[in-house]
């Protein structure tokens, strides 16, 4: 990002569709042309959103773009300080596979539900296979935060934000409530 700024390319941030917007309800189709303007823009649009936010991901829905793309990574985000760092990856019609289904409660929060924090299970580790924008396949293993943070962003991809994944909904509330919870 402070790379574009330097060389005086406006960033493209753009909207984030909050919770309830009917967007986010539905499954994202499948993306059938890679390496083009248009996914190299959306997928550039998505970076700017996300860094600007200090998001630690972003799914395309979250934008209004019903395509199954999600970007992520995580360094020194003022979100998640404790979070270990996730890095920065694209992934285009993501498939994943639990490898540890053992559930890991941690909080959530999310730039379309702003401001609140729920306790969510999720599975420990996972694989996933997917495409960079140009095409190329990706596979890779995560576990703990990494594999939190790709399943929080597909999720996305189906319709599921992450309220609908709290166990019990006394854990679930604004953040500025909740931090006798939440630290």
């Amino acid at each position: 990002m402070a790379d574009r700024l330097r060389r005086g390319t406006a960033l493209a941030v753009k909207e984030i569709l909050r919770i309830g917007h009917p967007l986010l309800r539905g499954t994202a189709d499948s993306v059938t042309e890679f390496n083009t303007a248009a996914l190299d823009q959306l997928v550039a649009d998505m970076l700017d959103t996300m860094r600007y936010a200090n998001g630690a991901g972003l799914a395309a829905p979250q934008l209004g773009v019903p395509k199954r793309v999600v970007i992520f990574g995580c360094d020194d985000n003022p979100r998640y300080p404790d979070a270990p760092s996730v890095p920065l990856t694209v992934l285009i019609n993501p498939q994943i596979v639990i490898s540890d289904p053992a559930p890991c409660y941690a909080w959530e929060g999310c730039l379309s539900v702003p401001g609140m924090r729920g306790l969510v299970p999720r599975p420990r580790a996972i694989r996933y296979r997917a495409r960079d924008a140009a095409g190329h396949p990706i596979e890779a293993v995560a576990e703990g935060f990494h594999a939190r943070v790709v399943l929080h962003e597909c999720d996305h991809l189906d319709g599921m934000l992450y309220p609908r994944r709290v166990e019990d909904l006394r854990c679930f509330g604004y953040e500025q409530e909740m931090l006798d919870l939440i630290d």
